[in-house]
């Protein structure tokens, strides 16, 4: 079983990727032309935030500090804080393929936190989000599918 101090690590990992999955939907949503789209983003980034208060929930039942913020490497590395700079076209097209690659950078952070030996409650609580995250990517990547470049 992972020491206690590895799953607050981890949980508190997952709070800065879910901050930023959050950051990053509410920016790509100002980005978008149609407003339906933007509603989804807007969801999307509701649904990390919701994320993120069920994991500090959990670190503070497990006696750890919470994260508070998305880290800036964690945010570079995911994409996000650079969505206005690499987005040169500002189209929906362009800006789901920017969600959809954050998707998949959080869906690589819940099946590495999966491969550890986690407390059932943690486990639980991290497999029920990474299935929200998978139909976040899915709806993501069905959605850019279907807008014109």
């Amino acid at each position: 079983m992972a020491s206690n101090d590895n799953v607050i690590d981890i949980l508190n990992d997952l709070i800065e990727n879910s901050k930023d999955g959050q950051y990053g939907f509410a920016k790509c949503a100002e980005r978008v032309e149609s407003t339906l789209l933007r509603e989804t983003l807007l969801k999307r980034s509701a649904d990390c935030a919701s994320a993120v208060g069920e994991l500090q929930g959990m670190v503070a039942q497990h006696g750890g500090k919470p994260a508070e913020h998305g880290t800036v490497l964690g945010a570079l590395h995911r994409g996000w804080v650079s969505v206005k700079d690499t987005i040169t076209v500002n189209s929906d097209h362009a800006v789901l393929e920017e969600c959809e690659r954050g998707e998949d950078a959080a869906l690589a952070r819940y099946r590495k936190a999966l491969k550890e030996d986690l407390p059932a409650d943690v486990r639980n609580l991290i497999e029920r989000q990474m299935a929200g995250a998978q139909a976040n990517h899915d709806q993501v990547k069905m959605l850019r599918d279907t807008t014109h470049r």
